[in-house]
């Protein structure tokens, strides 16, 4: 399988240069949506289009089992600052996280899986906006899911792009893949005073201080010792002079945790936490919104993505998860079939990109190797499963 892989690495570097010179933000996929359609099609794959917003699902096969293969679409609102012949033809938005990758390597399954002769079916499903939520609070996994992309999915697979390992590196393990995630909005209220006169107000400031050490020492006072988790405070706004003390202070930040039964105990720490306001003479409004939860890896799906993974880079290139705090929703999509997600080397060799970042890029000799282990991952489940 690595080797047709390799035969079309071309395509692959095409399509994901395609792909990264039109990046297109969350549920406005649009392009890039008709570019995934037109080229199943092509292949003689059962579409449908508009799934959860912008998303495609494509089918070959017939009947159970049923795996499925996520890739997601969407860009960020980054201006890319790199100085390649495919950077970001929109100004503000680009592929920072390596999106463009998943969607060229789901692309190549498609094309590696066209002529097989597959016992049951393979879905694939391209997804919008894991990187933002809609209106209501809901990312691209939550609307996929709604309107249907997982029904009748027995085992669930897809990968993430790795900066920080070489090309020919895999890693995963059976447990979590990522963490749960979410965030909360705080304005703490105090009493506006000039700020030569500290005694005739009340300093929303001050109140603010006490409330930031108190969020700080959750995780290392409040939690368990054994259940990671980690609370940021990632913005902070208060005031407009420096000789005035302001009325109010908004805060905001996230959570991210591994074990979904500490989510609730974070949330009610982080109201303890506020109430310091009202200890203090202040007030305080607090609004906690949930995000994903942990995604959790199968053991039996790792085992197969390890074994074929070992065969074709060999099992020394293939490694466990380094631990972190990030968060995918694909979680959604592993809380309703068996699946796991792998981390896939792309790191440019001497010239590390961080993801998220204005100068992310990666080493496209990455894209076959994903695209392989996917596609001969699918075929193997299914022969299994038989």
């Amino acid at each position: 399988m690595l080797e047709h892989a390799r035969k079309i690495e071309a395509q692959l570097i095409s399509w994901r240069r395609d792909i990264h010179r039109h990046p297109e933000l969350g549920f406005r996929e649009t392009r890039t949506s008709t570019l995934v359609a037109d080229h199943l099609r092509s292949l003689g794959y059962g579409v449908r289009t508009g799934v959860g917003r912008t998303g495609v699902v494509g089918e070959r096969g017939d009947g159970r089992p049923v795996v499925a293969i996520r890739a997601d679409m969407d860009a960020l609102p980054i201006h890319e600052e790199n100085d390649v012949p495919y950077v970001s033809q929109t100004p503000g938005v680009m592929h920072a996280c390596g999106h463009d990758a998943h969607t060229a390597i789901a692309l190549g399954v498609a094309t590696l899986l066209a002529e097989e002769l597959l016992p049951g079916t393979v879905r694939l499903i391209f997804q919008p906006a894991e990187e933002v939520s809609d209106e209501e609070g809901m990312s691209g996994a939550v609307r996929m899911a709604q309107d249907g992309a997982m029904d009748g999915v027995d085992a669930v697979l897809a990968l993430h792009v790795d900066a920080s390992a070489p090309v020919g590196e895999i890693s995963l393990d059976p447990g979590p893949a990522s963490a749960g995630v979410g965030s909360f909005w705080a304005t703490i209220r105090g009493r506006g005073a000039h700020g030569a006169y500290p005694h005739k107000g009340l300093d929303p400031v001050y109140l603010s201080a006490h409330v930031i050490l108190a969020l700080h020492g959750i995780v290392s006072r409040r939690l368990n010792p054994f259940d990671p988790a980690v609370i940021t405070v990632g913005s902070i706004h208060g005031g407009r002079a420096t000789n005035v003390i302001p009325e109010e202070v908004e805060l905001s930040g996230t959570v991210r945790y591994e074990n979904a039964a500490v989510q609730e105990q974070i949330h009610d720490e982080i109201e303890r936490a506020l109430d310091i306001a009202r200890t203090l003479g202040g007030d305080y409004e607090l609004r906690i919104e949930p995000g994903g939860d942990p995604v959790i890896n199968d053991e039996s799906i790792v085992t197969l993505i390890r074994q074929v993974a070992g065969e074709l880079l060999g099992e020394e290139h293939v490694k466990p998860r380094e631990k972190g705090m990030g968060a995918e929703d694909f979680s959604v999509f592993t809380s309703m079939a068996p699946g796991a997600m792998f981390r896939l080397g792309c790191r440019i060799e001497g010239d590390e990109r961080t993801g998220h970042h204005p100068t992310f890029d990666l080493d496209e000799g990455c894209l076959p190797i994903g695209a392989a282990i996917l596609a001969e991952s699918a075929i193997r489940y299914l022969c299994a499963s038989v």
